[in-house]
């Protein structure tokens, strides 16, 4: 199930935050060493751009947008590890996808992790430059809603 987050979803959705960051290999070493990059902000919750997915009565996975003033972005998107590779990341995208189609808005873009490349490109992302992240440089891609 797919539903609006909120506020009281924070504890949960910083655990899918903290053991899906961390699950990664290619960060797991500089999270780490900075753990301040472990803490979310209950922004997104709060002003209502967090969707969660829940499976058995568990929080297994997230996903927020933001407008940026210069693009829409999906801002994060984690999935429980035990729950990887089942739908889940893309449902997400998804519902937020048809949520900004509906207000308008042609095309979300996300500066992503090179090891979730082959996830974005399959449910449509192209790329479309690099940004500068703390970690380094890493793929900027958008999806057209249009």
């Amino acid at each position: 199930m797919i539903r609006l987050g909120t506020a009281a979803d924070l504890g949960a959705v910083t655990a899918v935050y903290r053991d899906a960051s961390l699950s990664n290999p290619g960060d797991r070493e500089h999270l780490l060493a900075h753990p301040e990059y472990l803490v979310l902000e209950p922004a997104g919750l709060d002003e209502g751009r967090t969707y969660v997915a829940e499976e058995n009565g568990a929080l297994v996975g997230f996903a927020t947008w933001a407008d940026t003033g210069e693009a829409i972005e999906l801002e994060d998107l984690f999935v429980d590890p035990g729950w990887m590779r089942r739908g889940i990341a893309t449902a997400l995208v998804d519902r937020i996808a048809d949520l900004l189609r509906s207000r308008g808005v042609d095309a979300i873009e996300v500066t992503a992790s090179a090891d979730a490349l082959e996830f974005y490109h399959a449910i449509g992302f192209v790329d479309v430059g690099v940004e500068q992240t703390a970690f380094g440089t890493a793929p900027h891609l958008r999806l057209s809603l249009a």
